[in-house]
């Protein structure tokens, strides 16, 4: 009987062993990149900068000043 608790308890033993020691399969998982390219249609004034869009309304401010300055002046010719 002690050779059979033995035998039992060594076969348990090896079989917990080689099953711990086994390699899993893990599943291979593949990831694609992909680069989508979408023209997207912006109005004029989108494109132009914050600076360029206040630089342009100065602009014709001082534009319009100008021009009431050079009518109260008066044409010399």
């Amino acid at each position: 009987m002690k050779r059979i608790t033995i035998l039992a308890s060594m076969l348990i033993m090896v079989a917990s062993v080689l099953t711990s020691c086994r390699e899993t399969k893990e599943k291979e998982t593949i990831v694609k990149e992909v680069e989508v390219e979408k023209k997207v249609d912006t109005p004029k004034e989108e494109r132009e900068g914050i600076l360029e869009r206040t630089a342009k309304e100065v602009d014709k401010e001082v534009n319009e000043e100008i021009n009431e300055e050079i009518e109260k002046i008066g044409d010399d010719n």
